[in-house]
């Protein structure tokens, strides 16, 4: 028997439906036998991971809260790899937008209005900005690789947290734990449903996504990022400027970085801590693509990601489980959707191949 792969003559509808149910749908079943082979009861588990999350008004707001600040990166991530640029350094950017908003809400802590508040967003967005600013513009000047630019500078801003933390931002009356001080009632967003944590940035992130779906599908900056993306020589000969591209392609994905990292610790932690994200910037990627760079296709796969962290937690609570299973369940996820995604733009022959290749 002879299995061969060949290109289709247009891309497949039914398929580009089904890829991500395929995928899903074998993510439960390779969890089903990863429980078994633990030694845990496979449908209590699985329940817990997907159902038990969904089940409750808090476990909703929960996901939801979780989803923003992955909407809110991965929308700004679809403006970068539809134009073939492929900022990696989101969770960098999400990092120090998070300084930057808690350096505010620290310094100018006196402030009695919600200006302080409107403040601190906006520093946050300048904080993404300015970092995502070193990647484009290495890439602009010495065409240096943006993948292992904007990968490296994650550390370097995880590292400048852990210093901030433990010495200039350090709150001294924390008995030397390393964290700042807690912010003011005015530099913080209150929740918006009483007995539970869900708060403006889940708005911001919905509106974010709305915004870049119309940016990128019907303003002309749109147009030149589906070019440039498409094709550099059809760019070259419309006449169109891809430094230009690059350059704001960075500066929208680090600003809504930096808001997602300004809207984590302004929101749900209220301080400045050395850890603040469980690997947003890297599960936005994820659900960049399995949004296939769609916008508001980005919502569900939000949702998803955050499904699965809200999930495990619950799993580390009720069966012991490793929080890092999340990290595990949305690998093999995209696994498994980069392999169905094959049959999109090929099909698959068993025996004889036929003359006539099907759409």
């Amino acid at each position: 028997m002879v299995i061969k792969i060949a290109p289709r003559n247009l891309p497949s509808l039914p398929w580009q439906i089904l890829s991500p149910l395929l995928a899903l749908l074998a993510t439960i079943i390779t969890g089903f036998l990863l429980f078994i082979y633990l030694g845990q009861p496979p449908v209590m588990a699985l329940t817990t991971l997907f159902i038990t999350p969904i089940s409750s008004l808090y476990g909703i707001t929960e996901i939801a809260i979780k989803a923003a600040p992955i909407l809110l990166i991965s929308v700004g991530l679809s403006v970068c790899f539809t134009a073939q640029i492929w900022n990696i350094g989101a969770e960098g950017q999400f990092t120090i937008g998070a300084i930057f908003a808690s350096g505010i809400a620290l310094i100018f802590s006196q402030w009695n209005n919600y200006f302080l508040l409107l403040f601190c967003l906006l520093s946050g967005i300048l904080g993404g900005m300015v970092w995502a600013t070193i990647p484009a513009l290495c890439k602009i000047k010495a065409n240096a690789n943006e993948i292992l630019t904007s990968l490296m500078l994650n550390y370097v801003a995880i590292s400048l947290l852990n210093y901030l933390v433990r010495e200039p931002l350090k709150d001294p009356n924390a008995f030397n734990f390393p964290e700042s001080a807690t912010f003011s009632p005015f530099a913080t967003l209150q929740p918006l449903i009483i007995g539970t944590r869900l708060h403006l940035g889940v708005i911001f992130a919905a509106i974010a996504a709305i915004m870049v779906w119309f940016l990128l599908k019907y303003s002309f900056f749109g147009f030149t990022v589906r070019v440039v993306g498409a094709s550099q020589k059809a760019a070259d000969y419309a006449g169109i400027n891809r430094d230009r591209v690059i350059w704001l392609s960075f500066l929208i994905s680090g600003g809504l970085a930096g808001l997602a990292g300004a809207c984590e610790v302004l929101g749900l932690i209220g301080q400045l801590r050395p850890v603040i994200s469980p690997g947003y910037g890297y599960a936005a990627i994820m659900a960049a693509f399995i949004a296939r760079l769609h916008p508001l296709g980005m919502i569900l796969s939000s949702l998803l990601m955050a499904l699965l962290y809200v999930g495990s937690e619950l799993l580390q609570i009720k069966l012991g489980f490793p929080l890092a299973l999340a990290g595990v369940f949305q690998g093999i996820l995209l696994f498994f959707l980069l392999a169905t995604n094959l049959l999109i733009d090929n099909f698959v022959t068993i025996g004889k191949t036929s003359k006539n290749n099907p759409n």
